[in-house]
């Protein structure tokens, strides 16, 4: 186990971005607030709107590519995080930046993935549909893993950057499921840590049957793929 105490020099927040320019300042505010500024930020960004400029304006490094989806958009963002510690979250202000100390520690006990369950208070500010198909997704991850978890498809986790590194990823709109089951299948430590969930700012471009219908896709075919040791994708 590597028993570096990583600091929030060591740490970079990544976030696909699309048309978020309604919420993307809190979200930069807040990374900034809590992280002393130390914390590197990269956004990969395919918006038509102010976005990218205004996450510039607050220092972040902005790629900018046409609009493949959410997984392209992360694994862009992944790759080009040089630090030893990377955090992925959505640029929409539904995940709590103050949980980065905590997720920080969790790294530093020794874990490797850390994954923020936003099941665990509720979610109220989640839509119905939402609340009951990723309790959905969690049961039929966990039948395929054979391992409990609670949150597939929550979009806040800190990853040692070996993780990301060591394993190929395949899935698009499902890829935040798979960035928790493969490594879980693969015997890292990984934590699921309570967060806080709030309404979002701005609206969704995501459409919940297309997106859920992938993202249950993703799910048996990553179970599968660790399970039985065979590739689908």
């Amino acid at each position: 186990m590597d028993d570096t105490a990583y600091t929030f020099d060591d740490l970079t927040v990544v976030m696909g971005t699309y048309n978020e320019s309604d919420a993307i300042t809190s979200v930069l505010t807040d990374i900034e607030r809590v992280t002393d500024g130390h914390a590197d930020i990269v956004c990969v960004d395919s918006s038509d709107d102010r976005t990218p400029e205004i996450a510039r304006e607050h220092g972040a490094a902005v790629i900018e590519q046409p609009p493949r989806g959410y997984g392209y958009a992360v694994e862009t963002a992944l790759s080009r995080a040089e630090t030893p510690v990377i955090v992925t979250t959505d640029c929409d202000d539904t995940y709590p930046m103050d949980a980065l100390p905590t997720f920080l520690t969790l790294i530093n006990d020794g874990y490797d993935v850390v994954s923020g369950d936003r099941l665990y208070y509720g979610a109220t500010a989640m839509p119905l549909l939402n609340r009951i198909g990723n309790a959905a997704f969690a049961l039929v991850a966990s039948a395929l893993v054979g391992e409990r978890v609670h949150d597939t498809t929550t979009g806040m986790r800190a990853y040692r950057r070996r993780v990301i590194e060591d394993i190929e990823w395949t899935e698009n709109t499902g890829l935040s499921a798979e960035l928790l089951l493969r490594p879980l299948c693969r015997g890292y430590q990984v934590r699921e840590e309570p967060i806080t969930y709030d309404e979002r700012l701005g609206e969704t471009t995501l459409d919940p049957v297309d997106g859920g219908l992938a993202i249950a896709k993703s799910i048996v075919t990553v179970g599968i793929e660790e399970r039985l040791g065979i590739t689908l994708t």
